[in-house]
């Protein structure tokens, strides 16, 4: 872990009691949290009332979304966490758990992506997709589960992708990493039902974050635009996801609107699924 804890803010947003969505007085913590849609569901569980502590590889990119929620009145501390590591997730959790004291919220949004089918995969590129996106939701869980338990309950929401759900070219090992995320989601819902622990899953589409621009910079010099256009054509709605969108999903799940709702693997994909 590269930051054992950086605060900022006060405990709680202002804000009318009742309002809907509201999120006074819980604690939440964000993987993936220091940009792109980790970064959007920080800034809006913030917003809400949240105490949002935010870990991310880029300890960096985590220190500016809590200077970011600090600015704008919110509280949040940023733990530099490469959630791979067991060593690192535990150190992370120890240290929100010492300052907080609790647990209502988990995000386990960090991950990466790769490109490549069954034969141009090596077995050195599956592990790191498996070991980040599988096993780093698994720690984070083994983390989480048990701070929910002792806080009476809360609510889990894992970032899947509708590649969980559909074939798509080229994904090999990214699909396969996101199946297993809404497999683990269904049994973290089954066996912690009884705890008031709710898990839901998250699966959006193409969605437009720092990394496409990247991806689109490296791999198409000179074409960025026109790969852009082509890829956001490629969804039936005709453009890309927003962050905030899938972020707006994600407060619903965290929030006491969502009591009834568990064990629910969600598409927000611009009709990707149903109308490609």
């Amino acid at each position: 872990m590269t930051e054992r804890l950086e605060r900022a803010g006060t405990d709680g947003a202002e804000g009318d009691a009742g309002r809907p969505f509201e999120l006074r007085g819980k604690v939440a913590a964000v993987t993936g949290g220091g940009s792109g849609i980790g970064r959007a569901v920080a800034l809006l569980l913030a917003r809400q009332g949240a105490r949002v502590f935010v870990l991310d590889v880029d300890a960096d990119g985590a220190r500016a979304v809590v200077d970011q929620i600090a600015a704008s009145g919110g509280s949040a501390a940023s733990l530099g966490c490469d959630v791979s590591s067991a060593d690192e997730v535990g150190e992370a959790f120890a240290a929100l758990d010492r300052a907080a004291g609790r647990l209502d919220i988990a995000i386990n949004n960090a991950g990466v992506a790769h490109i490549g089918n069954l034969l141009s995969t090596s077995e050195a590129e599956l592990d790191r997709i498996y070991g980040v996106n599988v096993k780093g939701v698994f720690h984070c869980l083994r983390h989480a589960v048990p701070l929910m338990k002792r806080s009476g309950g809360g609510a889990i929401v894992n970032m899947s992708s509708i590649a969980a759900l559909i074939g798509l070219e080229d994904r090999f090992a990214y699909s396969m990493s996101k199946g297993a995320v809404s497999a683990i989601t269904l049994s973290v819902a089954r066996d912690y039902l009884a705890h008031g622990i709710r898990c839901n899953a998250v699966c959006p589409a193409r969605v437009h974050t720092p990394f496409v621009d990247g991806f689109l910079a490296r791999n198409f010099p000179g074409r960025e635009h026109e790969v852009f256009d082509r890829l956001s054509r490629a969804q039936p709605i005709g453009r890309m996801g927003t962050p905030e969108e899938v972020a707006s999903l994600v407060l619903y799940l965290c929030s006491d609107e969502a009591a009834f709702v568990t064990g629910a693997v969600y598409p927000i994909d611009g009709g990707s699924i149903a109308l490609r």
